[in-house]
């Protein structure tokens, strides 16, 4: 269980991580946070103990790469339609003859190089690269990925994919194709996560369903709510 990071602040990360969650998601996609905070967030993630992962903000393979070595243990790639975008994120995060990511280990990821290159080498089987579906060509285009082993795991959120067969996000359809997804997954072996508000209602049926990772709400929406009800509360008393 994790939450989404948005916040330019390193309290979210250290408060995250006191309230218990596994890891965050730092979010480059949806957020005004530069590549300089995602390394300084993935810092003091990994001091905590709690995992980084960097949701990059496009396709890029420099993005993918850059995250990773500043310590990013997982990359969430959005909007990936298609076998050959799942492809080149995959061969983003591996170094030859698996893959096409360039070598630089006098990065975080390879502690400076300070202890030869190896350990950067080795740490590139530990990385994983997570691809959002979140279109109709994405579910189209999904068995061919798993078949092909081109991903590492999958995330889904409701949002954009109603959006993209043009129903509402309560929409029957909607949860219906997430269900196949999970299903497809389980039975590939590939680890299937599911984006949600910050609800514990939701993330319980979620883990019962079979999702391995639980991306509950994000650090702004969580201190607005927060806010929200103290202030609701307080004048309706």
């Amino acid at each position: 269980m994790g939450s989404w990071v948005k916040l330019p602040a390193t309290e979210s990360v250290e408060l995250l991580a006191e309230a218990g969650m596994d890891l965050v998601v730092i979010d480059l996609e949806h957020s005004p946070l530069s590549i300089q905070t995602a390394s300084t967030l993935a810092t003091v993630a990994l001091g905590r103990g709690i995992v980084p992962f960097v949701r990059v903000p496009d396709h890029a393979p420099s993005w993918i790469s850059r995250c990773l070595d500043f310590g990013a243990r997982a990359v969430v790639v959005p909007h990936v339609d298609t076998v050959d975008q799942a492809l080149i994120a995959r061969n983003a995060a591996q170094f030859e003859p698996r893959g096409r990511r360039g070598m630089g280990p006098t990065t975080r990821a390879g502690s400076w190089n300070l202890r030869g290159p190896q350990q950067y080498i080795d740490g590139a089987r530990e990385v994983a690269v997570v691809v959002q579906i979140e279109s109709a060509e994405g579910l189209a285009a999904l068995p061919e990925m798993l078949a092909r082993d081109a991903v590492d795991g999958v995330l889904l959120g409701a949002a954009d994919l109603s959006m993209s067969l043009g129903v509402a996000m309560d929409d029957p359809s909607v949860s219906q194709h997430m269900l196949e997804v999970l299903s497809r997954c389980m039975d590939s072996g590939v680890p299937c996560a599911l984006a949600t508000g910050a609800n514990a209602s939701l993330v319980a049926a979620a883990a019962e369903q079979g999702y391995s990772m639980v991306v509950a709400g994000n650090d702004a929406s969580l201190l607005g709510a927060a806010a929200r009800a103290v202030v609701q509360g307080s004048r309706a008393t």
